[in-house]
């Protein structure tokens, strides 16, 4: 159970506060409502590169990194389609350092033009070597643009080609951050071991005479169902051939978010999942096989990726993993099965809330979810998922005109490759 305190500044910061007084420290974490979806297609990838021009300094600190540690910190940020998140974990007794070192970058950044060059270097190396020299880098690449026709999911959160970062402009920077990372599309959460008063009157300190940004609801284009099997064969110099499968599946906040996460349990679970026992350990036909689903707040991608073993075909592979598919939307799961994932689950909640980082993570991501109380109905909510609402789900998204594959041909493990 997370308990917690919630207040909202006038200019529209929601500021949120987990309490632990014996913990002698705390975390603020920043949760901005922006992500790659809400990028310009022929501009892709600021979201990310925003990442890295937070740690390149603010209007009045020249070195955010050196605030941190100087007050015996770590930070960190992560971005994905959805949302950007930056966090500090400190000494609580310092907690008012990470309000200064967070406000003075949502006030406003230095935006040096040398600070962006150097970072749109960083960005464009990092897209060289996870997209285009990494074995399999653009495998997901490959499947978003064939599974999304016009929503923004279809690139990558890097971004959609390298020329976007190498041409971005400092007034294309500038007019993305005061769109986006302003009081009223942000959330602030704080745990650990803090006081709720204290907490707001730090908020109101630092933050309260931020201005706001302008309001603005998203109209993102709305993917229509997938009516065609899509399919791309591509010869690389990768290891092993290889396959990828993409279903379209529901968003995070749609009800059967839950029975789809479990249906990637059952699959992939571990050593236990299906694909490994069966394909990988009984009949060794990969190498390695895993299911999953990230969980994006508009309509997902349910993923199957292997890597195939030595002399087998495409056509057996994916001919395995559809028996296997079609066994979920035929015969109902066990009890004992379904029983097995769910407890699985429940260790994994259970093992984030001892996280101070993920306590505070957590509650600003339910609160950009919708519905802050949900951090503590997770649990109830896996364990409501029927054997039933599997099948369904199963018999739903698991169809031929739903898919898409990427297949890797490797140039390496064919005869005449030498």
């Amino acid at each position: 159970m997370i308990t917690y305190h919630k207040f909202q500044l006038p200019n529209g910061l929601r500021v949120i506060v987990h309490e632990e007084p014996e913990n002698p420290m705390a975390t603020l974490n920043v949760l901005y409502d922006v992500g790659a979806r809400d990028e310009n297609e022929a501009k892709t990838g600021f979201a990310h590169l925003f990442e890295h021009l937070m740690f390149e300094g603010s209007i009045n600190v020249a070195d955010y990194d050196e605030g941190v540690h100087l007050a015996g910190g770590q930070c960190n940020a992560f971005t994905s389609s959805d949302m950007t998140n930056y966090y500090i974990t400190l000494p609580a007794h310092n907690i008012e350092s990470a309000f200064w070192l967070e406000s003075d970058r949502m006030l406003s950044l230095a935006f040096d033009p040398e600070a962006l060059a150097v970072q749109k270097g960083v960005v464009v190396e990092e897209f060289k070597e996870t997209q285009l020299n990494q074995p399999y880098g653009d495998a997901f690449a490959h499947l978003k643009a064939m599974s999304y026709q016009v929503h923004p999911y279809k690139w990558e959160v890097i971004g959609k080609e390298i020329s976007h970062i190498e041409n971005a402009q400092l007034d294309d920077v500038r007019s993305f951050f005061f769109r986006h990372y302003r009081p009223n599309r942000a959330i602030l959460s704080v745990a650990g071991g803090v006081k709720t008063d204290q907490i707001k009157q730090l908020a109101e300190k630092w933050f309260g005479s931020i201005e706001p940004g302008e309001t603005y609801n998203r109209q993102l284009p709305q993917e229509p169902p997938q009516t065609e099997f899509r399919a791309k064969t591509i010869e690389a110099d990768v290891p092993v051939d290889a396959i990828y499968l993409a279903f379209h599946c529901c968003a995070r906040t749609d009800a059967d978010y839950h029975a789809t996460e479990l249906l990637a349990e059952i699959l992939s679970g571990g050593s236990s999942g299906r694909l490994f026992r069966r394909l990988v350990k009984e009949n060794t036909l990969f190498s390695s096989l895993n299911a999953y689903c990230y969980g994006h707040f508009d309509n997902d991608l349910f993923y199957i990726e292997g890597k195939l073993s030595h002399g087998i075909t495409f056509e057996q592979a994916e001919t395995a993993i559809w028996q296997q598919l079609d066994e979920l939307k035929t015969e109902l799961v066990s009890g004992i099965e379904l029983q097995k994932v769910v407890n699985k689950v429940e260790s994994s909640i259970v093992f984030a809330e001892t996280s101070l980082w993920e306590k505070a993570f957590m509650l600003a991501f339910y609160e950009l979810l919708g519905n802050i109380d949900d951090v503590n109905d997770e649990l109830s909510k896996y364990e409501a998922v029927t054997a039933a609402d599997l099948q369904r789900i199963a018999q739903a998204i698991f169809t031929q005109q739903n898919c898409s594959a990427v297949y890797y041909q490797s140039r390496q493990a064919q005869p005449d490759a030498a």
